[in-house]
């Protein structure tokens, strides 16, 4: 028998000793039932849970739901679920997704984020689509995400994994910087943080080389492979492993040095790993037909020294977004509806596929035991 919703809602988790109570906290107020929420499809699945397209049976309205995984925890709902309603909460801004509630199913391990719906993400944008943005239309998409990004770092958050796939866009063209799983409060003085964060493709050199010190200057590389991927319709830097990663940077930006870096030969694994030599950039043989500004700013955020990377207040001021063309209403740009649906065939193809595998192998197994039994 499924518990009342009001003794559910009593208590989330326990971790590190501290209780977080719906009752106790203005954001969670009466944590909702899962059972308000009708389930449509499911649209995506990440590291730190799987998230949801639903019906608000309540409001009527189209949101989404991002079940936090909770499998392989013993202590509570997991730090970074934590750590991520804890600043969303604090997140207003048009260019970042908005956690309106938590909800809660028959079980105190079964929690999820009530989130705005967005229709699609960049990353499948780019999978699915053929055609190129315009320059106007990557304008629009690096002002929103610069301006997003600029209301993390002016509430000293640090996002830790930008990449394509953390970038929703709505079906008015609103782009929304998603995924906080990672995300951490900066504290003055620095505390040392963990090297492991932000996919591979977009993973600063400073963190690839063992920085356990860096900034919000991480996230600005991070922006710059987002750029750099709109410009030319696929990943900017895709390497499969730290050194491929490394070697695809040199390969565009020349090696590094303590000349154009200050401290480089002293990060924990630049004698580790083995770098190619070379000693020019190749950014404007990468993108011949490209404006000047453009290729500024691009180099600007894809800049070795943390210290002299472009900010968030230097590259929205960047004279990129004042030359013509000026950036796309956001209302303008094509979000491709067609594909949405393209992409939730796939996966159910895929799911149909994978329980039909697991199927095959249990009457496998039953038939093997069977006949060992007949033996």
């Amino acid at each position: 028998m499924t518990e009342p919703a009001q003794t559910r809602s009593i208590t989330l988790s326990t971790v590190k000793g501290t209780q977080v109570e719906c009752n106790e906290l203005p954001f969670y107020g009466n944590c909702r039932d899962v059972e308000d929420f009708e389930k449509l499809n499911r649209v995506g699945e990440g590291t730190y849970g799987v998230v949801y397209r639903v019906r608000d049976t309540k409001t009527k309205q189209i949101v989404a739901l991002k079940k936090i995984r909770m499998e392989r925890e013993t202590d509570g709902m997991p730090v970074s679920s934590l750590r991520e309603i804890s600043i969303l909460k604090r997140m207003k801004h048009q260019n970042i997704v908005n956690v309106t509630d938590v909800a809660v199913g028959p079980r105190l391990e079964s929690i999820f984020l009530v989130m705005e719906y967005c229709e699609q993400d960049l990353g499948s944008l780019l999978d699915m689509v053929p055609t190129p943005y315009s320059a106007s239309e990557i304008k629009c998409l690096m002002l929103q995400l610069l301006k997003g990004l600029e209301y993390c770092h002016s509430h000293s958050i640090i996002h830790r994994d930008l990449k394509m796939s953390n970038l929703l866009l709505t079906s008015t063209g609103l782009l929304k910087i998603a995924d906080f799983g990672l995300a951490r409060t900066l504290s003055l003085p620095g505390k040392p943080m963990t090297p492991n964060v932000v996919t591979l493709w977009y993973r600063a050199p400073e963190v690839l080389f063992g920085d356990t010190n860096y900034t919000t200057a991480i996230d600005l590389w991070s922006a710059g492979c987002i750029m750099g991927e709109l410009m030319q319709h696929k990943p900017l830097l895709p390497g499969n492993t730290e050194q491929a990663q490394l070697d695809l940077i040199v390969k565009l930006l020349g090696s590094p040095n303590d000349s154009i870096w200050p401290g480089f030969s002293k990060l924990p694994s630049s004698k580790l790993l083995v770098l190619p030599k070379q000693t020019y950039n190749s950014i404007k043989q990468v993108f011949p037909r490209f404006s000047e500004n453009t290729l500024g700013l691009l180099a600007g955020l894809l800049t070795y020294n943390p210290k002299t990377r472009l900010t968030v207040k230097q590259a929205l001021a960047h004279p990129y977004f004042q030359e013509s063309p000026r950036a796309q209403d956001p209302s303008l740009l094509p979000t491709y509806p067609e594909v949405r649906n393209q992409l939730a065939e796939r996966e159910s193809k895929r799911r149909a596929h994978e329980e039909d595998r697991k199927r095959r192998i249990a009457k496998e197994d039953t038939e093997t035991l069977n006949n060992k039994r007949k033996r």
